[in-house]
């Protein structure tokens, strides 16, 4: 009860800031017992278009045959199959609203996530604004099922989708998912989001996935490059495969902002600390990683190789509800990769650049149109470990 009260609170908190830096408007913070002017509608298998009056009432589908002694309106439509290569169009919508939840999950096993790209466009743009891998958008991407519960995700057994980000357009929603796997995939899926007037200025969700699979050392690994705009910087999912014994994450992350070249504005203290925790993620009488979701920050996934070696993964995010990073005309965002050459504690040490397998998802609200995102990596590179 906490956290749901919680996760609402911090969605009216993102409201307040979620709209051009600068400008007076926003989008209204409502309580419950108001009643504005908005309309409730919802997208899914069984009303695509999310029209009023008509969930529900679909006559062809992949439950047809369960159907067919009780016939329409029964469950006949729930998911959609994608094929091996197919691209399905989950949202085609000319209208203007916020796209304020988004559950979906795909067959039983989180291991196809990284294989299914999702993608939205914003208001007829043609590039996407959000490109990520369906599971690292949403803080699953490591292909397998960890429980989290935050203000901006919940992921609940057994892979459960949800996102709370919300998500404005003005003129138009498109959202894709395609198939890169050789199997197919049954995705379901449901949009909820709100017809209603919004201000003059609005900053848009995006979210960009970013991998490599050995980081260069000395060379700090890229979150985010290439924005130019006004908005704020909200959100970083992490995954880490780590190569090597002892511990891993002392780098800095670094937000180089409006003009910043050789020195950021903003730096961290360290992995850990960036994500929420401290001490290597590991309380003093154990020296055991302790996984942990809260409402803003997590280290949400710990998977050990069964045969004890390398490489441990981790999956961690970091919510900037309540600390938005602010940018009114450019914004980059790296990390550095840095260890420690021993990990004894009594001994002097030194950093050691290390080389891991590292991916992310970034996401900011910035005003259109935004700079076209880099290549996004082979289905191959996706799924190595």
């Amino acid at each position: 009860m906490i956290t749901a009260i919680g996760r609402g609170l911090a969605i009216l908190g993102l409201a307040a800031f979620f709209c051009t830096p600068g400008t007076a408007q926003s989008l209204p913070q409502r309580h419950l017992f108001e009643l504005p002017e908005v309309e409730s509608r919802s997208i899914s298998a069984e009303n695509p278009n999310g029209a009023k009056g008509v969930g529900g009432g679909a006559t062809e589908g992949v439950g047809k045959d369960a159907a067919k002694y009780l016939g329409r309106g029964w469950k006949i439509s729930p998911a959609v199959e994608i094929k091996p290569g197919q691209t399905i169009q989950v949202a085609d919508l000319a209208d203007q609203g916020v796209v304020r939840h988004i559950w979906m999950t795909a067959g039983f096993s989180p291991a196809i996530l990284k294989s299914l790209i999702l993608r939205v466009y914003w208001d007829g743009e043609p590039t996407p604004s959000i490109e990520v891998p369906l599971g690292d958008f949403f803080a699953m991407g490591l292909g397998e099922f960890a429980q989290i519960n935050s203000a901006a995700v919940a992921v609940n057994p057994g892979a459960g989708l949800n996102s709370y980000w919300e998500m404005p357009f003005k003129k138009h929603l498109k959202m894709t998912v395609e198939n890169r796997s050789s199997d197919k995939a049954l995705l379901f899926y449901q949009v909820d989001y709100s017809r209603e007037k919004l201000p003059a200025k609005v900053a848009y969700l995006h979210a960009q996935f970013h991998n490599e699979l050995r980081t260069e050392g000395t060379k700090p690994y890229i979150i985010l490059t290439g924005v130019k705009g006004s908005g704020q910087y909200v959100g970083t999912y992490m995954t880490y495969g780590v190569r090597h014994p002892g511990w891993w994450g002392e780098g800095e992350v670094k937000f180089y902002i409006d003009g910043d070249r050789d020195l950021a504005t903003i730096v961290g203290t360290g992995t850990e600390d960036y994500f929420g925790g401290a001490w290597d993620f590991t309380p003093m009488n154990t020296r055991e990683y302790q996984a942990f979701t809260g409402l803003y920050s997590g280290l949400a996934q710990v998977i050990k190789p069964e045969d004890g070696g390398d490489p441990t993964r981790f999956g961690l995010y970091r919510w900037h509800f309540l600390d938005p990073i602010r940018f009114k005309r450019d914004l980059s965002v790296t990390i550095q990769m840095l260890g420690w050459t021993s990990s004894d504690y009594t001994k002097p040490r030194e950093y050691d650049p290390l080389h891991e397998h590292v991916s992310s998802v970034a996401y900011w609200y910035q005003t259109e149109p935004h700079q076209p995102f880099p290549r996004l990596p082979s289905d191959a590179e996706l799924t190595a470990r």
